[in-house]
């Protein structure tokens, strides 16, 4: 299984699909699943029942899709901060890490109402703060590490491509 961890915003959905559609694979979103197992959006759970409580399902999610998922795994922002997360993607998965700034990702983010841990007074500091956290934990997890900085989604995607030929992961084409 190949998965794409990174900050919310950084493309880990819209890679993903991209490149489970171009190596021919499954494509799952751990969110997705997340959301369909909850019956509720993230949103709605995650103010309902807090953090904490999200994580334990999340982790429970990452733990079932790293057992038993094939082809492509987009995680959500926060499934490094748990250990077990971590070590689940590592030892299952060829994992890669789409690093982009927090800078970039508010661009990005600015207006976009559904994330619940941006929903704040700064989203910017917040999303530095994320950044700072976070980044330290992506690289651990990682076998390789892609700055998505401006390439087009076409692009990123022919860079991971690229690293798992490298890789041994997938033939070369």
């Amino acid at each position: 299984m190949i998965a794409l961890v990174g900050l919310p915003g950084s493309g880990k959905t819209t890679v993903g699909r991209q490149l489970a559609r171009r190596l021919g694979l499954a494509f799952t979103d751990s969110d997705q699943v997340i959301g369909a197992q909850l019956g509720c959006s993230i949103r709605a759970y995650f103010e309902r029942e807090g953090e904490a409580s999200f994580r334990d399902v999340e982790q429970a999610v990452i733990d079932d899709l790293t057992l038993h998922g094939a082809g492509v795994l987009s995680t959500g922002g926060g499934s490094v901060l748990r250990e077990a997360n971590r070590r689940h993607l590592q030892e299952r998965c060829f994992v890669i890490y789409l690093r982009s700034g927090a800078d970039e990702l508010f661009k990005r983010l600015r207006h976009d109402v559904n994330r619940p841990l941006l929903q704040v007074a700064d989203p910017a500091g917040k999303l530095r703060d994320l950044y700072a956290e976070r980044d330290p934990l992506y690289r651990e997890t990682a076998h390789f590490v892609i700055e998505t900085g401006r390439p087009s989604v076409a692009m990123l995607v022919n860079m991971v491509i690229m690293q798992l030929e490298l890789a041994g992961i997938v033939p070369a084409s």
